[in-house]
């Protein structure tokens, strides 16, 4: 009896295989903008038609990369945190603002009726949540943030206007929009300042 297994081809599977790879190296090295049908034909050394057979479209093959890697954004906050912060917040929103990873971002908010499993999606939202979290107790025990709202809203307030912005609105996010989003968690002191 011939079962699914059987039938498909080695080569195909080493070469999805490549091909995953040397996005996951591409977006870990460089971020999702790295992530295209060329430059992971490059990477992999495969065919650019390769790449398309596997993946019709961009946004597919940076949801498949990104269920494999590590979340980019937020990792490890230092202090003086608002600079960290500020700074964590415009690489994402610049990220957010190129076309292919809005198209990711509206999948995960999809969850299960979009192309992204759930378990990615919730492993995204809770590996940000935790980092966005650490980042404000980090900023509260050094005096910097006074009076933060709920670690749960704080990541919405940081996080959700950045994606209705780039995602929903297809614009751009201004330094002063950042700054407004930032203080919405709480008052900030400028170099961990007592009231």
């Amino acid at each position: 009896m011939r079962t699914v297994n059987d039938s498909v081809d080695p080569r195909m599977v080493r070469s999805r295989k490549a091909m995953l790879d040397a996005a996951r190296e591409l977006l870990l090295r460089e971020g999702p903008a790295a992530v295209t049908h060329q430059r992971v034909a490059q990477q992999a050394r495969v065919g650019r038609a390769t790449v398309y057979r596997h993946w019709s479209r961009v946004d597919q093959l940076l949801l498949d990369t990104m269920a494999l890697v590590e979340i980019p954004f937020f990792r490890e906050p230092v202090t003086p945190v608002r600079p960290w912060l500020r700074e964590q917040l415009r690489v994402a929103a610049d990220e957010m603002a190129l076309p292919q990873v809005a198209a990711v971002a509206l999948a995960m908010m999809q969850g299960s009726a979009g192309s992204l499993p759930v378990t990615v999606r919730d492993r995204f939202v809770a590996t940000v949540t935790g980092r966005l979290q650490v980042a404000v107790t980090l900023a509260v025990a050094a005096g910097e943030l006074d009076a933060p709202v709920d670690a749960e809203d704080a990541v919405a307030l940081l996080v959700g206007p950045i994606l209705h912005r780039t995602c929903m609105q297809a614009g751009t996010v201004s330094d002063d929009l950042i700054d407004r989003i930032m203080d919405s968690i709480g008052t900030w002191r400028p170099g961990g300042q007592s009231p």
